[in-house]
């Protein structure tokens, strides 16, 4: 009779708060069989135990428990719960099996860095010793489907006849899901899982975003005839989406995490982050080194001394972002805990078909033949699918009282950066009937910059140039001479991106390659490895490089030196449910 309450008490909980708004909470138990007893107790609603034994009494305690069971993550003995209240919660966290219980939390959503100033792109400048030979060895021309700088500045094609480029290795991507039938990567992908739960279109782990879409093809994309590849494109890719514009929840990260266990995958690349991580969150990357996995995760963008989480974890390789010039980039984040670091400037990669933009402009000067600038696109501006002429006049800094006394209505505005900001700039321009405006940067190098970074759009066609052909066109304005400017942007499947986001999957490939070389290498190994065989880059007081620049060829030869064999660990096995 007590037991038929009980069960009965469990389902009128159970449906009274599965539509209730509660909470979601990370569960971990302390034990695989403690993990079991709770995933029946809470996913059967009071099955039949005997309470008169210890692991059904332990059962007993969950029937109290106003929640349900939203999924059960074997591989790191965990629960997602969702619960009516904190009394609930309070209950769950005075368990004697329970190791610790969180609720929900957000990281920020994975995004590159905007208005970051990248300096000419110059690939002679990486040291003889870590380039190779070959046809795309040359400078790059962006978003062109050429071969990104980084495949070349990390020796992946020294490395790849060491590793068969990467065949036999599994890749987990944990971000912002991935367009899986981009001609780049959907000869490599295997599958995907969603851990959103928003009812992504026109598959649930679509990326919405280009985020993921872009790591992937830096890790794997296939080798076109254009040159353009991934870091290992025999490598399998699948894709875990933890990530969407309200960020990366805790409890989608563990349960990527916990797939990838199940998946039997080599390497989780998860170019996410933020100040901290969760104690669920460290316990998922624990159980999934303990299960052999390496991960590589982004040391973060805020360019402070601080490596950001889950990459500042022991079990992690933190990675840092460099440019062409294998300069520090400014957004990188550093610390003892930097392990290598990796292109992370004006990298080129997939995005999701159709979302790239290759912008052209060009101008003509008092009737002259047509100058083209090399430019780029400032997230935000109109969409420009077909060219747009109009007068180019000059605005100065953009603010209110440069537009006072110039007729821009209708016309170009050419405006130098600095003092205030983009959208100020852009606002002032379109107040004053402006329908486009060329920036220039006010340093040398070029600006990934952004007006607004929400999907919309202003209605201003935003283009930006480097200094020099900016004053130039300044200058021939101030003799008074005539500039038509033609606009238009080509939408495309590839674009660049800058941030320690695009240098990890750089040596997630890596280590790809290097498992496909050597199966039995052990997370440990593989970091170690990585760390002793990087090209070290200084100054380097501060730990600001790790132990420098990844070296996929000279990593894979020591893989192949390192064929340690290695006893896997013993499958998990579920108990069986309390008598």
């Amino acid at each position: 009779m007590q037991l038929k309450l009980v069960a009965s008490m469990v389902t009128v909980f159970l449906a009274l708060s599965a539509h209730a708004d509660g909470k979601r909470l990370l569960v971990v138990l302390k034990s695989q069989a403690q993990y079991q007893n709770a995933k029946v107790a809470l996913q059967n609603g009071g099955a039949q135990f005997n309470p008169s034994t210890s692991a059904g009494n332990s059962m007993l305690r969950y029937a109290a428990i106003r929640g349900h069971l939203e999924k059960s993550l074997r591989n790191i003995k965990t629960l997602v719960v969702k619960v009516d209240g904190q009394q609930d919660v309070d209950r769950l966290k005075n368990n004697p099996d329970v190791a610790l219980v969180e609720e929900e939390v957000f990281h920020p959503a994975p995004k590159p860095v905007a208005g970051y100033v990248a300096p000419t792109k110059n690939i002679a400048r990486i040291p003889a010793s870590l380039r190779v030979q070959s046809s795309s060895d040359k400078e790059l021309s962006l978003p062109a489907a050429l071969t990104p700088w980084g495949i070349t500045a990390v020796k992946a094609f020294s490395a790849w006849p060491l590793a068969n480029r990467g065949q036999g290795a599994r890749v987990l991507v944990l971000d912002t899901g991935i367009d899986q039938d981009h001609p780049a990567l959907s000869g490599n992908f295997e599958k995907g899982q969603d851990f959103v739960g928003d009812n992504q279109q026109p598959y649930p782990y679509a990326d919405g975003e280009g985020h993921g879409t872009h790591v992937s093809g830096t890790i794997a994309a296939l080798s076109n005839d254009d040159g353009f590849t991934g870091v290992a494109p025999s490598a399998k890719l699948l894709m875990g989406r933890v990530c969407s514009t309200k960020g990366c929840s805790n409890i989608s990260i563990a349960q990527g995490i916990n797939w990838g266990i199940e998946e039997k995958v080599d390497v989780i690349s998860m170019s996410l982050g933020g100040a901290f991580a969760t104690p669920g969150e460290r316990e998922a990357v624990s159980s999934a080194a303990a299960a052999g996995i390496s991960i590589v995760a982004a040391a973060g963008n805020d360019g402070t001394n601080r490596v950001g989480y889950p990459a500042a974890l022991s079990d992690v390789i933190a990675v840092g972002a460099v440019d062409s010039k294998l300069a520090k980039a400014v957004f990188s984040q550093y610390g003892p805990e930097l392990a290598v670091v990796a292109p992370g400037v004006a990298v080129t990669s997939s995005v999701p078909r159709g979302s790239g933009h290759d912008p052209d402009v060009q101008v003509s000067i008092d009737g002259a033949a047509p100058i083209h600038f090399d430019s780029l696109t400032l997230e935000g501006g109109a969409e420009v699918p077909q060219p747009l002429l109009n007068t180019l006049v000059d605005a100065g800094l953009g603010k209110p009282e440069d537009f006072a006394n110039i007729d821009v209505k209708g016309k170009f505005a050419l405006i130098s950066r600095g003092e205030i900001k983009f959208i100020d700039k852009a606002q002032n321009a379109i107040a004053a009937g402006a329908v486009g405006a060329i920036f220039y940067n006010n340093e040398a190098g070029v600006v990934h910059g952004a007006l607004i970074q929400d999907g919309s759009h202003l209605p201003l066609a935003a283009f930006m140039l480097q200094q020099q052909p900016g004053l130039m066109l300044k200058a021939a304005l101030a003799e008074q001479k005539i500039i038509q400017a033609q606009v238009s942007v080509k939408l495309t499947d590839y674009a660049s991106m800058d941030g320690t986001s695009m240098a990890t999957p750089h040596v997630a490939g890596v280590v790809a390659l290097m498992k496909a070389a050597n199966h039995n290498l052990t997370p440990a190994m593989v970091k170690d490895i990585l760390k002793r065989t990087a090209f070290g880059l200084a100054p380097n007081d501060h730990n600001e490089f790790g132990s420098g620049l990844v070296n996929a060829d000279a990593a894979v030869r020591e893989a192949l030196l390192s064929a340690v064999p290695v006893t896997p660990a013993p499958p998990v096995v579920e108990p069986a449910p309390a008598p």
